[in-house]
């Protein structure tokens, strides 16, 4: 049988008789009973189920032309090849998806998410931060019944009592929301029109709290004090000394490896998974430093500072504890210094003593922000920030006067 065409489709007429397709067993056009050049695709076919004669409508001509009514046909054929019966399937009704809670949607993106966090801090905190500002107030409720006026009613209280928790709650807020739009079930963000219904916040430069930090003038004498006389057992104190030399973060120090250091070049090479912004660092190793990793070597066969109780990295809070020990004062009243602000401290001394922003700033292995500016930056400039890391141990430790 010849394909039917489309010049053949068009000059159907009312009451004539139906036009074989010719490409698919059953399928034909059926004439519109008004108009000329219309009509109606129908596939008869016998159903594998029950073994009745069915007819399938495929939509009107010519909004569905000849080709694809072909393509529908020849897909339902093969279903009932298959044993299935095309229009039993259609009539099948789809369940509804189970509208989950916010709580279970929250608990839901958690999952999905935190394997893709570096953090496990990071990773307790973003839940912990719903379980105790938002699950208490619409925890229960179902996702699609949540407004704007849900979203203002769980950061009013810590709106402006609390910015910066409340900026992260409302980012947590957002990505469950987010997500339930993206399963289809709520039909928008009501968080993206939250603000309209709370007060404006003070800026961020107004309430950013900076770390406690030491006056970089004072340290020196902190140093000779209470850190530069250590035990053979004080492992703390000498991770502490490091982190001041080096201008390295706490975590960097805790979890610095044997295999990260190169005594012979001096150099510290802190891999990129271990860096806030994912990009290997590397730290000229000032004298001071290298005599502490000398002291330190045979410690430990992996870790360069291990607890001396558990063998294994120090607690973020070890740090701490000690600074609270030692009474490290701060430029911040009543408040003890902490260890990320001696990273401040150095950043002072470095302004002092006059050494260009971008030697500093790539010693504390600070992002470029201006991506124009970062463009151009093709070297860590290891070798020239060298002798600013040695000067700086120079002020801080200074080196015994050659006999």
């Amino acid at each position: 049988m010849a394909l039917l065409t489309d010049i053949k489709a068009r000059s159907i007429t009312p009451g004539s008789a139906a036009l074989p397709h010719g490409g698919v067993t059953g399928l034909s056009l059926l004439p519109s009973r008004t108009q000329k050049g219309q009509g109606k695709w129908v596939l008869r076919y016998v159903s594998p189920v029950t073994g009745k004669r069915r007819n399938a409508g495929l939509g009107s001509y010519p909004h569905v032309g000849v080709a694809l009514a072909g393509k529908l046909a020849r897909e339902m054929r093969e279903e009932i090849a298959l044993g299935q019966d095309p229009l039993a399937i259609k009539e099948t009704p789809v369940a509804a998806p189970v509208m989950p809670s916010f709580q279970e949607a929250a608990k839901q993106v958690h999952a999905e998410l935190k394997p893709g966090w570096k953090n496990a801090k990071h990773a307790q905190q973003w839940i912990n931060t719903l379980t105790e500002y938002v699950f208490p107030k619409i925890g229960s409720l179902p996702m699609d019944q949540l407004q704007p006026r849900h979203m203002a009613d769980v950061l009013r209280p810590i709106w402006l009592e609390k910015a910066e928790t409340a900026s992260r709650v409302k980012q947590r807020l957002h990505a469950v929301m987010a997500w339930g739009w993206a399963h289809g079930f709520n039909q928008a963000n009501p968080v993206d029109v939250v603000t309209h219904l709370l007060p404006v916040q003070p800026s961020k430069t107004v309430r950013q709290e900076h770390q406690p930090a030491m006056p970089w003038a004072d340290i020196p004498a902190f140093v000779k004090t209470r850190l530069a006389d250590t035990n053979e057992l004080d492992v703390t104190k000498r991770a502490l000394l490091f982190l001041i030399l080096t201008a390295a973060r706490s975590g960097e120090v805790r979890g610095m490896t044997w295999d990260e250091v190169n005594l012979r070049n001096k150099v510290w090479i802190i891999p990129a998974d271990r860096m806030k912004a994912s990009q290997t660092h590397r730290v000229p190793l000032s004298e001071q430093a290298i005599t502490l990793l000398q002291v330190q070597a045979g410690k430990h066969d992996h870790l360069v500072f291990p607890s001396i109780q558990s063998r294994t990295v120090l607690s973020d809070m070890t740090l701490t504890a000690l600074l609270r020990r030692l009474k490290a004062h701060s430029d911040s009243d009543k408040r003890i210094a902490t260890a990320h602000g001696f990273r401040s401290s150095f950043r002072d001394w470095c302004s002092e003593e006059g050494y260009a922003r971008d030697l500093a700033e790539r010693a504390l292995a600070h992002t470029v922000q201006n991506k124009v500016e970062a463009a151009y930056h093709r070297t860590d400039l290891l070798e020239q920030r060298r002798p600013m890391m040695q000067a700086w141990a120079d002020f801080i430790l200074p080196r015994p006067a050659p006999d």
